[in-house]
């Protein structure tokens, strides 16, 4: 079997939207075999999400309507950079802040993924969030969130029957499980 190197070399790149949020990209590249294909993707500057953890175990979620699927979501709190150029945890420390009003003094890198690779290059950084403080929170003037407490088995419960679906929820408790709580 011939030994096929993977990697894809733009040829040409074009910006075909430039929004608030994302951008929208159709790129020619050169295939591994030397021909032509397009590529159509999403540019995103990243984003970040919290897991917050209560002294007595509960996380912090924020319930919020999601308007491309039309029903409101379990999530825990997340917010894209703002530009590529954006620190992560610095945007962490205030997505926490805004959405649920929680200040950490304790924050933790808990796992990075992308979360549709194949047509966007958005990677989300996951912390863990311990030694927290409640304040008030002040979600952006679009924002309408409600802050949920659940306590970790009640939500993997909920990711099971289908009440959590959200990814970055659903991958941080997963990596939490594994990698904190070791099991």
């Amino acid at each position: 079997m011939r030994k096929i190197k993977l990697l894809e070399k733009k040829l040409k790149a074009k910006r075909i939207f430039t929004g608030k949020a994302v951008g929208f990209n159709v790129d020619t590249i050169i295939l591994p075999n030397g021909k032509t294909a397009t590529r159509e993707y999403m540019s995103h500057p990243g984003a970040v999400a919290v897991l917050g953890i209560l002294k007595n175990g509960d996380i912090i979620f924020v319930k919020q309507y999601r308007y491309p699927i039309k029903t409101a979501t379990y999530e825990i709190p997340a917010g894209k950079l703002h530009s590529k150029k954006d620190n992560f945890l610095k945007r962490a420390v205030a997505e926490l802040k805004e959405e649920t009003g929680y200040s950490a003094k304790k924050l933790k890198h808990l796992i990075d993924f992308w979360p549709t690779p194949a047509f966007s290059n958005e990677l989300l950084r996951i912390y863990l969030a311990t030694d927290l403080k409640a304040g008030k929170a002040m979600p952006d003037e679009d924002e309408f969130l409600k802050p949920e407490f659940i306590p970790l088995n009640k939500a993997l419960k909920m990711i099971k029957t289908g009440k959590i679906k959200d990814s970055k929820t659903i991958i941080a408790l997963q990596a939490y499980v594994i990698k904190v709580k070791g099991v």
